[in-house]
């Protein structure tokens, strides 16, 4: 579900997005090329961005509550100078939404000043902040970057080789995290053993420099060519000089790379893990017409997140495909809006039905997920009021059932419908003449890794983590 479509409750969000730029010449400006490179993974994280950057002798940063280019402009970029640069988009999922927590987080450290940026959860957070505080550690912040980033600077000041400092902490570490740290003029670029969130990196035309990323579309942006995805364990070693691999100690025999990632986080244009999101999205549409098939005049999608997975099912259903909803981005969330009237008037603003697409007509209506049906339900009504015959649902995930601890904001079981409705009570709910969600199979098949190489705990209750009071999937240890 799109979260401009929310009111606050039906959302998705991901941890954030994370960029790295380390350029060739030494008078080089990263800061404006990490700015475009956030600028692009701007879905992943919109409440703070924040960039460090060092210019050979002190490391600048500079960061704010809002969108990149609310947060930075030219006036901003002459205070930033260097050649090796990190930037971070926020969505808050451990800490609160506030300016001390946007990132990078920065601290000085016997080596230097460390700025690291970091997407994921670390699960085990409030556990080792609790360790460093009774050896004398303050903190200023509520977020786990924060105790991470002290690890590091901790590990650093007890090893003369900063790898092994850095694997010293990814030991320490449970749950997802690709970090990006910032350490004189060289970027780490570090993913966790189960890669559980996206990261990458390439290299910029003509030799000028080296840039990692959350995803991709990043690269493109800054006219990058992809080289590879980082591996899961791995430390890459970024500076002006080139990329030196660290690969992990001993490799993990299942990985788990965020399905969600493919359904709904990454931009369409991404390629995720070797997988191109737009393909897969499209594989999830086809697979979905041929699981629930239905009769019917029309295809609509909800704007953005369902279009990709709309235009599988019209292409393998043969019934065609319109844009039947039109969407307003230029209005604010609704949550703010007290009374349900107004509300109610909210969604109205973000979509309105295109009647002459839908009067008179039999439609399928596609997205990518239900989280609570708030928001499914009003759309499904407007369909009807619009003269829509009838409104058959079908969704690009299997029903989401158990909350995430791995970098989604949805961590309670009450957000979500499917964790204490059926299929029929939910399609009743959000007033569809019917529901179909894909199979767990299907998904996976569209995907097309192993599915022991994806995490599909928010679907099966099985996580690839420790998770007090949840199940752990069968699988080695990390390390």
């Amino acid at each position: 579900m799109d979260p401009e479509l929310s009111e606050g409750e039906e959302v998705f969000r991901d941890k954030c997005g994370v960029v790295g730029v380390a350029l060739r010449e030494p008078d080089a400006q990263a800061a404006p090329l990490v700015y475009y490179g956030l600028h692009a993974l701007q879905h992943r994280g919109q409440e703070s961005g924040g960039i460090s950057v060092h210019d050979g002798r002190v490391t600048r940063t500079h960061k704010g509550m809002g969108l990149v280019d609310s947060v930075f402009n030219a006036d901003v970029f002459e205070e930033l100078p260097g050649a090796v640069g990190v930037g971070h988009v926020r969505y808050a999922t451990t800490g609160a939404s506030r300016l001390e927590n946007a990132q990078p987080v920065v601290i000085e450290a016997s080596l230097g000043t460390l700025a690291l940026a970091h997407n994921g959860d670390v699960v085990n957070s409030a556990t080792l902040r609790d360790e460093l505080m009774a050896k004398g550690w303050g903190f200023l912040t509520t977020n786990d970057t924060e105790v991470a980033v002290r690890l590091l600077a901790t590990e650093l000041a007890n090893h003369d080789n900063r790898i092994r400092a850095i694997r010293a902490v990814m030991k320490k570490l449970t749950g997802s995290y690709c970090f990006v740290l910032l350490l004189g003029e060289t970027i780490y670029a570090i993913r966790d053993p189960l890669g559980i969130k996206p990261l990458c990196y390439g290299e910029l035309k003509e030799g000028k420099g080296y840039v990692v990323a959350s995803e991709s579309t990043a690269l493109n942006i800054l006219d990058a060519r992809l080289v590879r995805d980082v591996s899961p364990g791995e430390i890459l070693e970024i500076s002006k000089d080139g990329v030196k691999s660290h690969p992990a100690l001993q490799a993990s025999p299942e990985i788990a790379h965020c399905m969600f990632e493919y359904v709904y986080f990454a931009r369409a244009d991404s390629v995720i893990d070797t997988r191109p999101v737009h393909d897969v999205r499209t594989k999830i549409g086809e697979r979905l017409a041929k699981e629930a098939p239905v009769q019917a005049d029309v295809v609509i999608p909800v704007p953005d997140s369902g279009r990709t997975h709309a235009l599988g099912f019209a292409s393998a259903s043969a019934i065609p495909f319109a844009e039947g909803l039109m969407k307003n981005r230029y209005v604010h969330r609704t949550f703010i809006m007290p009374q349900q009237t107004q509300r109610d008037i909210g969604v109205r603003m973000k979509l309105n039905p295109v009647e002459a697409v839908v009067k008179g007509k039999r439609v399928v209506l596609v997205d990518d997920s239900i989280v609570r049906g708030t928001t499914m339900k009003r759309i499904v009504s407007m369909l009807r009021e619009a003269g829509a015959v009838e409104v058959h649902v079908r969704i690009g995930s299997p029903p989401i059932t158990s909350p995430c601890y791995l970098g989604i904001d949805m961590n309670t079981r009450t957000q979500l419908v499917a964790a204490n409705h059926t299929v029929d009570e939910i399609g009743k709910l959000i007033g569809a003449d019917s529901l179909a969600y894909i199979s767990l199979d299907g998904l996976q098949g569209a995907i097309g890794h192993d599915p022991r190489h994806l995490c599909t705990g928010c679907l099966t209750g099985q996580y690839p983590v420790d998770i007090p009071g949840e199940t752990k999937r069968k699988q080695a240890t990390l390390f």
